[in-house]
Order: structure tokens, then sequence, then C-alpha cells
């Protein structure tokens, strides 16, 4: 059975000798018996927050009008009536809140969550006179025996870039900087722009109808297959009759698009419309030159396309090295759970702080997600014994290298890889501005440089595989 640990707060006074007078004024102890929960209780006395509340009640006094006293003068009788219950109980609040994270942090408790009232306990009636008796649950973290050796083999994929994946990233740049060239007559995917005119039934152009002039329309998106036929081989100065409602049905928001009306409006065309082909334009990808070279990877930084494949390869290894290194930390923490097996925790007192912390859900939310979430507490507390291990640390430049490589990421994905420097650092500090993206960040660091400390830790078992067989593994 672990012992009680006991914590005395002091304060020093002088008597009118001058020395100094030792006073005990709050006593906590801690019961931390079951090892993963502990009782921790707090005596409070009156002196431990009188001094605070008469200073409140003071200042209090002298910010506040009251009719018939000028500022400041307001009986104090007259203050504490008012005032006075609701400021003691905050003082003790933030009396009670100091003490227990103090105690904590000095006793070295690995505290899961927040201090929970204790279950059972009747509320501290504060009306009545100190001392006053205050008890918390407290949720202690497992004790976690991790340490990775070279003992530990662990698998590690050497993904390689295939000539078919550099092809589809060549295809990929030459499509997204391509062009669309005017051409004279219709083939599948061409974009067409001209006259819309609504009908009467009869077949005649609607007097007062719908008319749109440079209307755009994409037959290849037009959903029934009787529509889009219509538009097959069609050429300048061609009148196509379609239905629109029936070329998107169920869409009145490709309708009302295309007609350039209201989706009420659109909700109410039953009309057939004529087309008449003003323009035909067909997307051109770019050939794979000297200018696309240039605008992927900056002026003169290839000059052939052997050169050019070379980079695209060099550049997707970095990615699949990437896709690499988080499988392996998959699979390092895959080991280290197996490993650590059952994990006990205070289960009832962890259900109260998760519930605490969702304030808008229920006990039934808390019981169909309590097994995952504690999977990923266990996942994190073992993830930082492993960095204790490797003396792993991480600092406001990791936590921007991070912001900067998913910024190179996102510009990449818009086939934009020579972005300068000063852009890529201005992206990042704006990302670090954001706090709902910092956690995502510094979680990005520990992992990337764990994953890095790790490799020298274990033994790797290397595998040479392609992409499309590591996207197969389970």
């Amino acid at each position: 059975m672990r012992p009680i640990l006991r914590y005395c707060a002091y304060i020093l006074l002088f008597d009118n000798t001058n020395k100094y007078i030792d006073i005990q004024i709050m006593n906590i102890t801690f019961d931390n018996s079951e090892k993963v929960s502990g009782l921790l209780t707090i005596v409070i006395d009156e002196a431990d927050y009188q001094d605070d509340v008469r200073k409140q009640l003071n200042e209090y006094r002298k910010r506040v009008n009251m009719p018939g006293f000028r500022p400041g003068n307001a009986p104090m009788a007259l203050i504490k009536k008012q005032v006075g219950p609701s400021i003691k109980v905050d003082a003790i609040n933030k009396l009670v809140g100091n003490k227990i994270y103090e105690y904590i942090h000095e006793n070295k408790i690995n505290m899961l969550g927040e201090p929970m009232p204790h279950e059972g306990e009747a509320p501290v009636d504060l009306d009545q006179p100190a001392p006053y008796t205050l008890k918390f649950d407290i949720a202690v973290a497992p004790e976690m025996d991790i340490k990775l050796t070279k003992k530990n083999k662990i698998a590690y994929y050497d993904i390689t870039a295939d000539d078919k994946m550099i092809d589809e990233q060549v295809e990929a740049y030459a499509s997204r900087t391509g062009s669309y060239e005017k051409v004279e007559s219709y083939e599948d995917n061409d974009m067409l722009k001209g006259d819309l005119r609504e009908l009467n039934a009869d077949g005649t152009t609607k007097e007062g109808g719908i008319e749109v002039s440079e209307g755009i329309i994409l037959p290849a998106y037009i959903k029934a297959d009787d529509q889009k036929a219509l538009f097959q081989g069609c050429k300048l100065g061609d009148i196509i009759t379609f239905n629109p409602k029936k070329a998107y049905p169920g869409s009145t928001v490709e309708v009302s698009s295309l007609l350039k009306i209201t989706k009420e409006e659109a909700e109410n065309i039953e009309s057939d419309f004529t087309f008449q082909v003003t323009e035909i334009s067909r997307y051109k990808k770019h050939a794979v030159d000297q200018e696309l070279f240039d605008q992927v990877f900056g002026e003169g930084t290839v000059s052939s396309e052997k050169e050019f494949r070379e980079k695209i390869a060099a550049n997707l290894k970095e990615q699949l090295d990437t896709n690499a290194e988080y499988r392996f930390l998959s699979d390092i923490r895959a080991y280290v759970e197996k490993k650590l097996g059952k994990v006990e925790y205070a289960d009832s007192i962890m259900k109260r702080i998760m519930l605490a912390n969702n304030k808008d859900k229920d006990q039934d939310y808390v019981e169909k997600n309590y097994e995952d979430s504690i999977k990923e507490l266990t996942w994190h507390l073992a993830k930082n014994k492993i960095m204790e291990q490797c003396e792993i640390k991480i600092e406001d430049a990791d936590v921007k290298d991070v912001a900067k490589e998913m910024t190179r990421m996102q510009f990449a994905q818009y086939g934009m890889s020579n972005i300068p420097e000063e852009y890529i650092d201005n992206y990042a500090e704006e990302m670090l501005k954001k706090p709902e993206q910092v956690d995502q960040l510094v979680n990005q660091a520990a992992d990337r440089k764990l994953m890095k400390a790790l490799k020298d830790v274990v033994t790797l078992d290397v595998k040479q595989i392609s992409f499309e067989d590591f996207q197969k593994l389970g």
C-alpha cells in the first residue's frame, strides 16, 4: 500500500520581537492506496482565506456606488451583507484550486483530467463557520514499463516510386497547366458556350420567356443519357433543342445556374429550350516541354524530360518516405499496445471526467466512446514515456518546421512546388496563430522526432515494397 501523502501550507508572520513565527494554515492529505486513483482531502480554516476576502471586500467598497454614501464610504457591514457570501465562495474556490495543483506538482502526481468532487460526499455548507473539509477523487496515470531497445524488431517499408507513378504525376502536371483552345465541332468533355431561349409547347420561342446569352454547358456532366446525346457531334452555329429539367433530374441548383434564375424558379421549369452553339472549347494538356518544367520546378531547374522525371521521382520518394514513417510509427504503436496488454484505469472516475468534459453529451455517449478514448489515452501516455526514454523535447522551431512542411504540401497539391521561402514562412506563421491548429502541429512535430529517434533505438526489418502493394497492407 502506498503511504498517504501529506501537504501543509504555511504563512510567515512577525511577532512583537520581530522574530518569524511559523503558522500552519492548511492541511492536505492524499490517499493513493488504489494506485490508479486517490482521495485528496483538504481542510480549510477561516485564517486560510480571510485575508483574501478582506482584500476583495475593500476593493469592492472602493468601486461601489451606493445611494446615500460617497464612493468608498459605504458601511462595511452593508458591503459584507450584499456581496460577502459570493466573495467568500470565490476566495475559497481560488484557494482550493491553487493548492490542489501546487500539491499535485510538488508531489509529482501524474493526474489524469481534473479533480472530481468525492462521489457520495455531501456538499460543504459554506454558510456554516469554518473549518471546511473538501474531498476530491483523483485519477492517476497507470505506471507503464516501456523501454524499447535493439532487441525489438519492427518492420520498416522502403516504398519505391515506379514508372507508373511517375507517368501519373507527369500527366497530372500537364493536365493542371493546360489551356482551352477553340475548335469547330464537339467531342467528349468539350465546353459549349451559346444562347438559350425558352420555347412554347408547340416549339415556338416563348414571348417574355427566359433568355440567356453565352450560357455554358458541359454535356459530359448532363445526367440524362438521352439529353446528353443531343449534343454529340454538334458544330458551331448548330441549334439544339433540349429540356434542362430532364437533363438534370432532381437538381434545381444546376438548372438555376444554367438559366440564371433562383432555385425556387427552377423548380417550376418544365419547358424545352433551344441552345445555339456560339463557341466550342477543348481543354488541351500542356506539352511535356521546357515551359512545363519551368512552371513546375522553377526556371532552369531541369532542362530535359529525363531530369524532369528524376526530379518527380525524388519528390515522390520524399512523400513515400513520409508514408513509410507513419506506417512505422503505427507498427510501433501496435507493438507497444500488445506488449502493455490490458492497462488498468480508475474507470468510474475517468467516465465522470469524460462526462464533465463533454457537457453537451449524456452518459450513453460516455459508455459508447469510453473504450476508444482510453485506447488513445494509453497510447498518448506510452508515447510520452518513450519520448522521455529517447530524451525528445519539442521546441518552437520543430513546430514551425511542421507548419512549413504542411504549407509546401498544400501548394504541391496544386502543382506549385517552387514557392519562394518567404511565402512559405508567412503562411506557416499564419497557421501558428490559430490555436485550433497548434495542438495538431505539436503532435505532428512529436511524431516526426519520435519516428526519427526510434530508427536508431529499435532494429529495423527493412522491406522493399511498391506503393501499390503498400496500399494493400492491413
